[in-house]
């Protein structure tokens, strides 16, 4: 989850998605990307997340959603990009009663120990691309881990 649901986090789904179809787990996952904000709701990510994800052959067809008080009862993770949004995220977890979902950083799976995922938005297709790397280690890790 982002704020604005157009970069960081359809990267991360992609990413996601992508890993579990390669391991065949696909049938085991449920893999969503959202929004704190309403910012953006219904747009397609930014181009250049796009662009980015294409060029390592990822396709994706996500149009940005805010996250729902469902969301923190369906799923058993929330992983964000940053501390605004961990911050965000805890205050409406606990608003919602039956909350399920553990609310981590995304990055706290980083074996480089990049702990925050920060916003390419007003940066350069070299962002994209660290933005797409470290979901790809993060994404890995948490893959790895038993659940």
């Amino acid at each position: 989850v982002s704020i604005g649901n157009i970069c960081r986090s359809p990267i991360a789904e992609a990413v996601f998605r992508k890993l579990v179809t390669d391991e065949k787990l696909e049938n085991k996952w449920m893999t969503d990307s959202a929004a704190v904000s309403d910012w953006n709701v219904g747009r397609s990510p930014d181009a250049r997340a796009l662009s980015c994800l294409r060029n390592h052959g990822i396709e994706t067809a996500h149009k940005a959603r805010q996250v729902t008080k469902e969301d923190f009862q369906t799923f058993d993770y929330i992983l964000c990009m940053d501390e605004s949004n961990l911050r965000d995220l805890k205050r409406k977890g606990n608003q919602v009663k039956d909350c399920k979902a553990k609310i981590e950083l995304l990055g706290s799976y980083d074996p480089q120990k990049q702990l925050i995922i920060e916003d390419p938005y007003y940066g350069s297709e070299k962002d994209f691309e660290t933005v797409y790397e470290q979901c790809v280690r993060c994404c890995k890790a948490f893959l790895e881990k038993p659940h």
